[in-house]
């Protein structure tokens, strides 16, 4: 069984196109939030993230992980294979 990852985007976001990217090399399936201008989805998110409102957030199996250089930093440490796999 795959782990559930979500991640919220805008849509021009380089940050967003990037840890999708990631993602997308990996073969990992996603669900993704696109919250352009929507104030109501980005303060959800934000509850979810501790109240972190920049773009994108992601979650693994509901767990915060952050946006696109903490992904990228899980990845170089070896820790996203760990996170990805957990179940």
């Amino acid at each position: 069984m795959a782990a559930q990852v979500e991640i919220y985007t805008w849509s021009t976001c380089p940050f967003c196109i990037r840890a999708k990217a990631l993602l997308k090399k990996k073969g990992v399936e996603f669900t993704e939030y696109s919250i352009d201008g929507d104030e109501v989805a980005r303060d959800k998110m934000s509850q979810r993230a501790n109240g972190r409102s920049s773009v994108p957030q992601i979650f693994i199996n509901d767990q915060h992980i952050g946006g696109c250089d903490d992904i990228h930093e899980l990845e170089y440490s070896g820790k996203l294979d760990l996170l990805l796999s957990a179940v």
